[in-house]
């Protein structure tokens, strides 16, 4: 994302790579102080997180924010579950997302907007193993037909 006044923080490949997207939603997140200064340094991993419904919030699971080094006693829980900002009808339609089969919601980045730490969430859909090895066939196709038209324009 290079959109004016966002900074991305962190990314997760491996959903992508994992599951097919559905739909994108983006979502603010409660965090502690400590927390956001950590993120300015870009110490968090989103790999095998995922968020969950509970009691009509939405909560990411997995996501570790590495402890400030400066923080001392104001440190928290790396892998804390944290609360996402949504409006009411956001969380009713990944409700009805979640309730299908199969669905499930990830986080495919981290990033700061307008000063605001946002994340991306994915309503998503497991891929088989087939489906990765054909994705990766196809990239590597793609990449030989850039390659030999790159040749060819010399």
């Amino acid at each position: 994302m290079a959109k004016e006044g966002i900074k991305t923080i962190v990314q997760n490949r491996k959903a992508r790579h994992d599951y097919f997207i559905e739909e994108t939603i983006e979502a603010g997140i409660e965090l502690k102080g400590t927390e956001v200064k950590s993120l300015r340094l870009g110490r968090a991993n989103l790999k095998d997180s995922y968020a969950t419904i509970k009691n009509g919030e939405v909560f990411i699971v997995g996501m570790h924010i590495s402890p400030y080094e400066m923080g001392n006693r104001f440190n928290h829980d790396p892998l804390r579950p944290k609360k996402l900002l949504l409006h009411r009808y956001e969380i009713n339609k990944l409700m009805g997302y979640v309730q299908q089969k199969g669905l499930t919601i990830v986080p495919l980045s981290l990033y700061f907007k307008k000063g605001k730490v946002k994340v991306e969430l994915a309503v998503a859909k497991g891929k088989k193993l087939y489906d990765k090895r054909e994705a990766i066939a196809k990239k590597a196709a793609q990449r030989e037909i850039d390659r030999r038209m790159k040749d060819y324009m010399r």
